[in-house]
């Protein structure tokens, strides 16, 4: 199942909305270890099919009879444009099924698990359901509320600075850390960021890691007042990522005009107080759009609004060992938090050396289901 989990990772940034699968067909009449052969070995296909269980029967061929398939989710049990998987694990005269989660999706939630068993598969769920359930969070979490999963990216001194006092932030964390931040924007669906982060840093917002280039996400910035300028980076690296605009109806229509002729996609959104869109708003717009997976890489006054509406699932926190004073600019800008009970928590999830800075995950406390 660890397998079939480290193969169903290559998809995810690329199969949304589905969820990122992973499929291994072990013989146990077959080899000499003490768990027999894989004959198999799949994974979703970009776009979200082929699925990793017709992969892993396909790479099997008729060595998938007699099998047993440890899969990372329930087999799906309807038709869409492709036919059920339990259909095909059935007829490929597989044995037993053991997945490690059921799908949350309510056109399968169970009776994928229940054909196999009314088929006379062995069949088990639950093995590293939590590793299971994380690394398809983005999935759940649609399924369940009906927006994507939102992890906070930032890389900051010991002390909590994202740059010096006169704004200046390359660089805080070394090409190790930074190597690492980019394998995150390829896992995600979206990159998200502020107007003010483009102003003052001109990003490209893209995933550079050799043999990797084309795994970068689409980049969203929220921009009220369609204010970005047309020789911002991100429209230099169009050719190797999307880029979406959120902007307040009622936008310059002359500004959108120039924009979409650019190549930018205008999302028009209605704003609320003080022209600002709310992150409820950003994610129920990009959720409308198939999106899973948000890494939200943004300055501190956007962060501070998803902190602030319980929007942050999950925290990539680099931390680099030097220190910048009070007089820093914070990760996260002020949210009028009156007392710590009031704060919003989280609980450590792990903790990576990276050539001397850090890596620190975190969860939100009480959104593991």
């Amino acid at each position: 199942m660890r397998a079939a989990l480290s193969l169903a990772r290559r998809g995810l940034g690329r199969v949304a909305p589905n969820p990122a699968v992973g499929c291994i067909l072990v013989r146990a009449d077959l080899g000499t270890s003490t768990f027999g052969r894989i004959v198999g070995a799949g994974w979703t296909q970009p776009g979200g099919r082929p699925h990793a269980e017709t992969e892993a029967i396909a790479q099997a061929g008729a060595l998938a009879k007699g099998a047993h398939a440890y899969v990372t989710l329930e087999p799906c049990n309807h038709h869409g444009e492709t036919g059920p998987c339990t259909e095909a694990l059935i007829a490929a005269g597989v044995v037993a099924v053991t997945a490690a989660v059921e799908d949350p999706d309510p056109r399968v939630s169970g009776t994928g698990l229940e054909r196999l068993k009314e088929a006379g598969l062995n069949v088990r769920a639950g093995l590293l359901a939590d590793e299971a359930s994380l690394l398809n969070a983005g999935f759940f979490t649609a399924a369940r509320h009906g927006r994507p999963w939102v992890t906070m990216k930032t890389a900051t001194t010991m002390d909590g600075a994202i740059a010096s006092r006169n704004g200046k932030s390359q660089w805080i964390t070394g090409p190790e850390a930074r190597a690492r931040g980019h394998l995150l924007r390829a896992e995600n669906d979206v990159i998200l960021t502020g107007i003010g982060t483009v102003r003052e840093d001109d990003p490209e917002l893209t995933c550079r890691l050799p043999g990797m280039q084309g795994r970068s996400p689409v980049r969203v910035v929220v921009d009220p007042r369609l204010e970005i300028d047309i020789a911002a980076k991100l429209f230099d690296t169009l050719e190797t990522a999307p880029l979406w605009l959120l902007a307040s109806e009622g936008a310059d229509p002359k500004r959108a005009a120039l924009l979409k002729g650019a190549g930018a996609t205008i999302i028009d959104l209605p704003p609320v107080t003080g022209g600002r869109i709310s992150p409820d708003m950003i994610l129920s717009a990009l959720a409308g759009r198939g999106i899973t997976r948000v890494m939200l890489e943004a300055g501190s006054a956007l962060t501070a609004s998803f902190m602030d509406a319980s929007l942050i699932d999950e925290i990539a926190w680099f931390r680099a060992p030097m220190a910048m004073g009070g007089d820093g600019m914070p990760a996260i800008a002020p949210m009028a938090v009156n007392a710590p009970e009031n704060a919003p928590k989280f609980r450590h999830l792990s903790t990576i050396d990276l050539d001397g800075d850090v890596l620190e995950r975190y969860l939100r406390l009480g959104n593991e289901d």
